[in-house]
């Protein structure tokens, strides 16, 4: 799965400029999410903790939580779709597992792959506050539509 992953990563021409310049017309700009890194088995961003992200107690919403994994891994699925014409990614299911509070600072978030098929995609989504406490365990599937891909695979 991780050789998969770094081959159609690495064919990927955008650059986390283009990506962050895309997230600035979306709910990501009002969240202050940023994508900060790809590797070869991850997608890594961030998201600060102030008055657009807590919840009226001081913590950081929930929802919050949810819209970074969900960015994280739709951009990773996006990003292993490649520009093909037709390509479509779309998240299906997501749900987190609240374990920690944040009230303050930056969340960072790091997806990795559980299973990529051809039409649907599993990740697995980490936020930890900046002293890399765990805060929020998330699942998301993303429904791949590869457009003019080959065809075979499950």
């Amino acid at each position: 799965m991780i050789e998969s992953l770094n081959r159609y990563l690495s064919q990927v021409p955008s650059s986390l400029v283009d990506i962050n310049r895309i997230n600035d017309a979306g709910i990501e700009r009002v969240l202050g999410i940023r994508i900060t890194a790809v590797g070869p088995d991850f997608i890594c961003g961030e998201m600060p903790v102030d008055e657009r992200t807590r919840q009226p107690f001081g913590l950081l919403h929930g929802g919050a939580y949810i819209v970074l994994a969900e960015t994280l891994g739709s951009w990773a699925s996006h990003m292993l779709n490649g520009n093909r014409p037709g390509a479509r990614v779309a998240g299906v299911e997501v749900s987190g597992s609240h374990v920690r509070s944040a009230r303050s600072g930056i969340v960072t978030g790091v997806a990795r792959p559980l299973r990529l098929a051809r039409k649907l995609h599993f990740w697995r989504i980490e936020i930890s506050d900046a002293e890399g406490r765990l805060c929020c365990a998330a699942r998301l599937t993303v429904s791949v539509d590869p457009g003019d891909a080959p065809t075979g695979g499950d």
